[in-house]
Parts: structure tokens; C-alpha cells; sequence
């Protein structure tokens, strides 16, 4: 099966080509990521943050119960099918930069499974003298004898390639390696794969990375030649987010594809045939994947196909070859209506799985492949969150399944499509989940659109310090899990939790998010803001005792609250954020999300970004709320020069600003277990000095 948008995966930065000077603006130089000055100001403002907030018993407390949870033994550790091995990668205590190991069937379903370890990064690293932190292995198929394993230096994006000899655990001489870049790489046979990574200049002048840093260039690379004089048999346009490409190694339905996304939500689809590109003609706003011979297409907004039309986010299959050919006959699959929306799909040997959202909440089909009639699949928990871990869809119907909530641990479930499945494994519970109560509510947004959001908290607490949580961006949806660290460091302790499904996600479908692209934007602040009045009107807390987090684009929703609506807040945890939206493009991956923010030099554009930028919004008289920001030096996808920039403007004005930043971590702000649990600790603990009172 091929999928577009899981055709590669990108393991640089970006030259900032912007004329904007210290005169414009005075904190440019803290873009500077490892220059002495920008880490000397780093390390100024890292000490009386960690002064201030780790001297307390509570933050001992807090970071332990942390790492605990994430280094504990008896968590899940999920695995994936490569012929008759599970592989999976763990990190404990003992082991905090991982290990990557497999084991068999017969011995995963033992309470204690003998583990084969093929990779101790802990080791490579102290041998080494490098600060590895894994990223990802890649097998070949069918064999999966080699793998090409992704590290990065601290936790970026930009990654090493190495090639791995499975069988005798050692690296390939002269094998597929690649140098720290943003690359990516899949394998087409034993000794063939394709790569993007930066070659440098091309003939055509350009650059091989697209101004977002990835790649534009696709070379087909023979085992033992130079990677450089590897063909080039695809390229896109510098000003593309990137390409990619991909080998269909089903028996009998053997295909090659390459792709171009020419923004971050749409792209264009070839099947290589030679040296022929046929263009998959589907609207370049949908999800497109090949299985066999049907072609599944869920395009993102309204699609007339066939005479007939059909809403955004619907599913629709055809028949491959006719439709190649110019036919257009098809089923429809699923059709979303207003509570209920498409999230993904997988399949086995015989059948097809849908998982779809009813008022953020899973609910699973399995269909037949080919007549797509629908049949049971028994065993899976209600009320839960399920996704599909992992299939195996050339050879079996097997499937491995997660299931959680709010207040249940994950569990991890196992047996055949369309047949009875059990739980073979189960997280412990680290918090009491029967004096824990999680609802849902609704409240109308400033337009009237009904907004849910989920509401966790001890049955015995009815108002107090409250934390609300938000993303809003991408189409990535925020639904029930297990809330393991916040359970514990606040629900325990007495603080309510929030969770806000607001619009810029997937909840509700493609349109969800596409109505708060761009010119939208305001909309992801105000049914925010609307949340966070909801609380307080329901009595659940009252503005001073009411924080906010978020992170990446959900940090931007941070940045946002504060300069647009602080007096809703009494503090904010605005983590790895973007803050200064006339710059963002310039920097690093920003370049990539113009299709979802705008361009900011484009002046009509600019004209509704430049209305909640962050970093153009702040001023000396307002009163904000204390916040803390947080991220991380080796973030290359959100420049950390965003934060930094509004940490020293929020001082140059007055403001309470706290800020700490991780000198490694990546966009997730930390490289291990323990550099999370600290993470996660400064933050409950700033909360309970500011909202929590005398709770926590």
C-alpha cells in the first residue's frame, strides 16, 4: 500500500533572507541560535527561573512523581510488526537515550518478554562522544535485514543516517549513510533507496531544499555509487514545503510514486512509470492512498466527482487502473455529517478500518475489502479513545489496537480484524481514577458555533484552580487519553483540568480547520477565549485562579491570549512558541506553514496577521498575567528566537515574565525521560505558585 502523506519522512534550516534590521526591530539578534551573546542571555534568564521555581519541596515532589510515571517498567511498550519480530523502542531509567530491540510474538504475550536488543543508544552515544537521541528506524521489505536508522545531535530534526545490519548487529560499511540534514530516505530494494537531503546546488541553478529546508530534489541512489551522482528522477519548486517518494512493495501491485506538496495542505501526485509521471488527477487538497488496485481519496473541501457532489472530509474508493484511464464509478465510504467527522484509516489482508469522531468521541468500522459491507469487530472498549497501532496488511488480518480515556489507562489490544480482540498489555494507573470525573460541555463561540470541551477533575472539587489546554491549528484533534502527569501533579492535587476543542483542529473534519485558516485565524482565539469564559460563568473558577497552556502553534494561541485577552487569565505556559508572525516565515520550517497562517509579506495578508502577532501586539500598558515561556536551543522547526524575542520585549515593557530554555530537546523541548519530567515540573509548579494558592 502506498499512502501520500506518509510517503517519507524528513529527518536544516533555512537561510533568513529577510531585510528587517536592528532599527525595526532592537531583539534581532536573539535569532542568533548558538551565537556567545544569544546563549549568554539564555543562561542569564535560565538562573532566577530555576532559582525561583525548583527550590520548593512540592517541585521535588512534582519531578519525581514525573519521571516515575515516564521511566516506570510496567508501562506499554508498543510495538510494530517487521515479518516475525515486534520491534520497539524504550527508554527507562536505566536506559534514558533508549534502547531499540524486538522480540517475538509468543514472548510479547509473556508479563515479562525476553528482549533482543539491537541498538543501545546510551552506549553508541558514550562511545561516540555524541549526544545522540533516537529518531526512527526504517526496514527493508521483505527481508528487514538492514535499517536505516535516523539520530539526531540533541533532539532536532535534522538527523544522521546511518545504515544497519540487523543480523549481525554492526553499521554497513559504505552503506546508505547521510550526513545531520532535514532528509528524507525509504528503500526501494536491498541495495536501492530513494533520497532528498541537501546535494547542494543542481543544474538548474536552485538549491536541492525548498525555502521551508526540506527537500526538493529526489535522486534514486544505487548501493556503493556516490550519493551525489545518484539520478535525480524528481524535483519540485524551491518554493514547495517539499518532495517526496515512495516504492509500493505489495506482491503484484509493485508501484512508485513521488509527490509534491506545494503547501502544507496541498499536494500533487505522480506514479512513476519510467520515466513517465502520470498525475493522480484528485483534487490536490485530499488525502490520496493506493491499496492494491483502489484508490481512496478524503478531499478537504467539497469534491463533484462523477456528476455528483460531496461534502470535505468525505471517503471515497475507486477502482485504480479505470480511474486512470478516465472512469470515475466509485463507492462512497463514509460521509461526514455536523457531529461527525473522519479521522484515519488502515487495512489488513481483508478488511478496510474506519475511525471516526461523534462529538470528539471514537467509533470504529470494519468493512469488507471489495463489497465494503460492514462487519462487527467485537472486544473493543467503549467510551474510548481507540486508534490502530499497527497492521500487517499484505499477510494477515492481524491488528494491534489502543484504547484509553480521560480517567483509563492505555491499554493495548491484539487479535484479528472482524474477529474477537483482548487486551495483552495494560498501563498501571498512577492516579485515583474513581474520584476523578471527566464532561463534556458546549459553549457557543463569538459567531454562535457550539465549541466542546472536556472538563477532568476530582468528584469532590467543584471550583478552584483551573488549567486549560488548547492547540487549534493544523487539523490535529485533541481527544480523550490518558492524562498520566496531569492526573497526578494536578487533578490529585486538586487543580480541574481542561481540555478545549477548538476550531483550527480535525474534530469535526476538514472544514473545522479550514474556516480558521488565514483570514480566519480569529476564530481559534475567540472560541478559546470563549472556553475560558465558559469556566468561569459555570462557576468551575474565577479569572485569577484560571491558567492556560500550550505549545508550537498552541504557544501562539499563548501569545495570543496574552495580549488579546489577559484579563481572563491569571497566568499563562506558553511552550516552543511562535510569537513574532512577521518574521516566522524566514525562520527555519516557518516557511512551510503559510498555508495555514498567511504570508506575511503580503500586505493583504499581513493586514489579519499583523491583528494578533504576538510580538507586534505588545505594549507597555497593559497588565498581563505572570507567564512562563519555555523552549529549546535545538528546536530547528520553531526558531527559539521566537521566544527569546518575547521574553525580552515583555521585560523592556515591565511585564512578570519567567523563562527557561532547554540548551538541547528538540521541538518537544526535551532529549530523555528525566529533561521531561523537569520540564512538566517547572510548569505545574509555576502554576501552583500562581493560580494554585494554597491548593497543590
Amino acid at each position: 500500500m502506498w499512502d501520500a502523506a506518509a510517503a517519507a519522512g524528513y529527518v536544516g534550516e533555512v537561510t533568513d533572507s529577510s531585510t528587517t534590521t536592528s532599527a525595526d526591530d532592537p531583539y534581532l539578534w536573539l535569532e542568533d541560535v548558538t551565537g556567545d551573546e544569544a546563549l549568554a542571555w539564555v543562561r542569564d534568564h535560565n538562573a532566577p527561573t530555576l532559582a525561583e521555581l525548583t527550590d520548593s519541596d512540592r517541585f521535588s515532589q512534582l519531578e519525581a512523581q514525573a519521571l516515575e510515571i515516564l521511566d516506570t517498567d510496567d508501562r506499554i511498550p508498543y510495538v510494530r510488526r517487521r515479518g516475525e519480530y515486534l520491534y520497539n523502542f524504550w527508554r527507562d531509567a536505566a536506559h534514558p537515550r533508549g534502547l531499540w530491540r524486538r522480540t517475538t510474538l509468543e514472548q510479547y504475550l509473556t508479563d515479562s518478554p525476553d528482549w533482543d536488543v539491537l541498538i543501545d543508544v546510551d552506549a553508541l552515544a558514550a562511545a561516540e562522544d555524541e549526544n545522540w537521541v533516537w529518531k526512527s528506524a526504517t526496514m527493508n521489505r521483505p527481508e528487514y535485514d538492514r535499517a536505516l536508522i535516523s539520530m539526531s545531535r540533541g533532539g532536532a530534526d535534522a538527523a544522521v543516517v546511518r545504515e544497519f545490519d540487523v543480523a549481525t548487529r554492526t553499521w554497513v560499511d559504505d552503506g546508505f549513510t547521510l550526513p545531520e540534514a532535514k532528509s528524507s530516505i525509504s528503500w526501494i530494494d536491498q541495495d536501492t533507496v530513494y533520497v532528498g537531503t541537501d546535494f547542494g546546488v543542481q543544474p538548474d541553478g536552485d538549491g536541492s531544499l525548498t525555502t521551508s529546508g526540506y527537500p526538493r530534489v529526489i535522486k534514486r541512489w544505487t548501493r556503493g555509487t556516490p550519493v551525489d551522482a545518484a539520478p535525480t528522477v524528481f524535483a519540485g519548486s524551491v518554493d514547495d514545503v517539499a518532495v517526496s517518494a515512495g516504492y509500493d512493495h505489495t506482491p503484484g501491485f509493485e508501484r512508485h510514486f513521488v509527490s509534491r506538496a506545494t503547501d502544507f495542505f496541498n499536494e500533487l501526485t505522480y506514479e512513476l512509470r519510467g520515466t513517465e509521471e502520470i498525475l493522480l488527477d484528485v483534487p490536490t487538497d485530499a488525502h490520496v492512498s493506493v491499496h492494491h488496485d483502489w484508490m481512496f481519496v478524503r478531499p478537504r473541501s467539497d469534491w463533484e466527482v462523477g456528476g455528483t457532489g460531496y461534502p470535505a472530509g468525505t471517503l471515497l474508493v475507486f477502482d485504480y487502473p479505470s480511474y486512470l484511464a478516465g472512469a470515475r464509478e466509485h463507492t462512497v465510504l463514509f460521509t461526514p455529517d455536523a457531529h461527525t467527522s473522519l479521522q484515519s484509516f488502515s487495512f489488513t489482508r481483508s478488511h478496510l478500518i474506519v475511525l471516526t469522531l461523534h462529538d470528539v468521541h471514537t467509533e470504529v468500522t470494519v468493512r469488507t475489502l471489495g463489497d465494503w459491507t460492514a462487519v462487527p469487530q467485537p472486544g473493543l472498549p467503549e467510551l474510548a479513545t481507540v486508534s490502530v497501532l499497527d497492521t500487517d496488511p499484505d499477510d494477515s488480518d492481524e491488528v494491534f489496537w489502543s484504547a484509553t480515556s480521560f480517567t483509563a489507562p492505555p491499554s493495548l489490544l491484539h487479535g484479528d480484524s472482524g474477529t474477537e480482540v483482548t487486551v495483552i498489555k495494560q498501563t498501571p494507573q498512577f492516579f485515583d481514577a474513581e474520584s476523578v470525573v471527566a464532561e463534556q460541555f458546549f459553549t457557543p463561540s463569538d459567531d454562535g458555533t457550539p465549541i466542546p470541551y472536556f472538563v477532568i477533575r476530582r468528584r469532590d472539587v467543584t471550583s478552584g484552580p483551573t488549567l486549560l489546554y488548547g492547540y487549534g491549528g493544523f487539523e490535529n484533534s485533541l481527544t480523550p487519553g490518558y492524562l498520566a502527569l496531569s492526573g497526578r501533579n494536578w487533578i490529585e492535587r486538586g487543580g480541574i483540568y481542561v481540555i478545549a476543542n477548538i476550531r483550527g483542529g480535525g474534530e469535526y473534519g476538514p472544514a473545522w480547520h479550514t474556516q480558521a485558516q488565514k483570514a480566519g485565524r480569529h476564530l481559534v482565539y475567540e472560541d478559546f477565549s470563549s472556553v475560558a469564559k465558559d469556566l468561569v460563568a459555570r462557576g468551575l473558577t474565577t479569572p485569577a485562579q484560571l491558567g492556560a497552556q500550550g505549545g508550537s502553534n498552541g504557544g501562539l494561541l499563548m501569545g495570543v491570549m496574552l495580549t488579546r485577552y489577559p484579563e481572563l487569565f491569571g497566568a499563562l505556559v506558553c511552550e516552543v512558541p511562535l510569537i513574532d508572525m512577521r518574521r516566522y516565515h524566514l525562520l527555519l520550517a516557518g516557511a512551510s506553514w503559510m498555508a495555514e497562517y498567511g504570508n506575511p509579506d503580503d500586505p493583504a495578508e499581513w493586514a489579519y496577521i499583523g491583528e494578533y502577532s504576538p510580538y507586534q501586539n505588545l505594549t507597555r500598558e497593559k497588565t498581563y498575567p505572570p507567564i512562563l515561556v519555555t523552549t529549546s536551543t535545538r528546536d530547528d522547526r520553531v526558531h527559539p528566537g521566537h521566544a527569546r524575542k518575547l521574553v525580552a520585549r515583555l521585560e523592556e515593557y515591565g511585564h512578570d515574565v519567567r523563562y527557561y530554555e532547554n540548551i538541547e530537546g528538540g521541538h518537544g523541548g526535551a532529549a530523555d525521560n528525566k529533561q521531561a519530567a523537569f520540564k512538566s515540573a517547572l510548569a505545574y509548579e509555576f502554576l501552583w505558585r500562581t493560580i494554585g494558592s494554597a491548593n497543590g
